[in-house]
């Protein structure tokens, strides 16, 4: 399934509030989002925090969202688990509260082999119609999509594609030799955005462009239109900023960072902690050395 979303996709943040989620300020970024011309919206991904949310908590952020966008821009929920059947559940949840898309992460913990991989993504992608994209990140889950497996995940008829997280290009570049025009390769890192999208990536899950959507974009642009010196200009103007986006744990410093913005992001949930003072300076400089203004 080639073309289901191409362009920038923002792992979203979940605000909260001591009463829950704080669907005032959700509100506020999902249009925040569509100024900055984002294609498309994760929520309840590793970014939203899913892990610390109660299963009421996710259906209303789910309803909330697809309600909020309307049509106007795609929302792709969240929906993996280290059991084949929760994410089945999540997944068939998902599409009935009128998702666009899933992103089902690989089974974390558990350590499954590459057979065990291919059978539950076969699973989540029998159990719905709409779009699957795989999620893989090693480095939180223990478990890697090797090139061979995405291969074979790409003749799944919904599997629309793969985010590549695993930070190694020799990897990503197999990848993509053998899922090119069969499936979609994300760009799940926001240092190597520009590469993936050289070698034919259809787009950026970003959690950069949270809080610089535009900017994030108009690099997509530029590679897309083919002006790669201009692109590398917007990308090394955007390096600060993603290491800042990265100095502790995500979604600890893009939290932060829309708190600087004027939004009220709340504080994660424990066990992630707020940002360390001596961080919070250099997020700020960053911030501001972008040229990102305070929206509310």
């Amino acid at each position: 399934m080639i073309g289901f979303c191409n362009g920038i996709i923002t792992a979203m943040i979940t605000p909260f509030d001591k009463r829950g989620v704080n669907f005032e300020e959700f509100g506020k970024m999902i249009e925040y989002q569509i100024d900055g011309g984002t294609d498309a919206l994760v929520v309840l991904g590793t970014t939203g925090e899913p892990a610390t949310m109660t299963e009421d908590e996710k259906v209303e952020t789910i309803k909330y969202a697809v309600k909020k966008a309307a049509g106007r821009i795609k929302i792709i929920i969240g929906t993996g688990s280290n059991d084949t059947a929760k994410a089945v559940a999540a997944s068939k949840r998902a599409e009935e509260l009128g998702a666009d898309g899933v992103l089902v992460v690989t089974p974390y913990y558990n350590k499954c082999t590459q057979a065990g991989l291919f059978e539950y993504y076969k699973a989540v992608c029998a159990a719905v119609k709409i779009p699957v994209i795989a999620y893989n990140v090693p480095s939180r889950t223990a478990v890697n999509i090797l090139p061979e497996t995405a291969e074979k995940l790409a003749t799944l008829p919904n599997m629309a594609g793969i985010k590549e997280a695993s930070g190694n290009m020799a990897q990503v570049c197999e990848t993509m030799r053998r899922i090119r025009g069969k499936m979609d390769l994300y760009s799940g890192e926001d240092f190597l955005n520009l590469p993936m999208l050289a070698i034919g990536g259809a787009g950026l899950i970003s959690v950069t462009s949270n809080i610089a959507p535009a900017l994030v974009k108009k690099m997509y642009n530029l590679v897309r239109d083919g002006k790669l010196d201009e692109a590398n200009e917007v990308q090394d103007f955007l390096l600060p900023l993603e290491d800042a986006c990265f100095l502790e744990v995500n979604p600890i410093p893009v939290k932060a960072a829309y708190n600087m913005l004027g939004f009220k992001a709340g504080t994660p949930r424990s066990p992630l902690s707020e940002l360390e003072d001596k961080n919070k300076v250099i997020l700020q400089n960053a911030i501001d050395n972008a040229g990102l203004k305070k929206v509310w």
